[in-house]
């Protein structure tokens, strides 16, 4: 008889890390009180609502980041809401990809209106994963990719273009 078992030691840890973080949303849930009415967005999702964000108390200089966080968040939720086709996987991909997106969207943000250089590379790094990803899910179903655009590297206010003459 072996007492051992022949999982890897970190695959473990993982998993053990996974089956409690899921119990730990699925009690954190429970204990959230559900909004059952539209959110930002307009769109009608039981328990899914996120309470209005009080910009007034938010420092001015965090409102434009804030909003549109709100907005990004918004727009993922009413996307990732779609009449099933009856293709699971499909409807995976359709409900993935906005998902993908609004990750996108708040890295963007964070390129924006963000100050620490380590989150802004992990944001940067965050761009270019979701795109592949949603590229991968896309092609996994045999729709076309969409046209490239480049990752945004630099905020607005420090691209070149906008820079003011020397």
């Amino acid at each position: 008889m072996q007492s051992r078992s022949r999982i890897p030691r970190p695959l473990a840890a993982l998993a053990a890390a996974l089956v409690l973080g899921t119990a730990s949303l699925a009690l954190a849930q429970d204990a959230m009180p559900h909004h059952h009415g539209a959110s930002a967005s307009g769109t009608s999702m039981p328990g899914m609502a996120m309470p209005p964000t009080d910009y007034a108390a938010a420092p001015a200089a965090e409102r434009p980041f804030l909003q549109g966080n709100d907005a990004a968040m918004a727009k993922m939720m009413a996307d990732m809401t779609v009449k099933p086709t009856g293709d699971i996987d499909r409807d995976f991909v359709d409900m993935m990809v906005p998902h993908h997106q609004g990750a996108i969207d708040m890295a963007e943000l964070l390129l924006r209106y963000g100050h620490n250089e380590q989150l802004k590379r992990l944001a940067q790094e965050i761009i270019v994963t979701q795109q592949q990803e949603i590229a991968a899910m896309r092609l996994a179903v045999g729709e076309p990719l969409p046209p490239s655009v480049p990752s945004p590297t630099q905020s607005p206010a420090q691209s070149p273009a906008q820079s003011p003459a020397k």
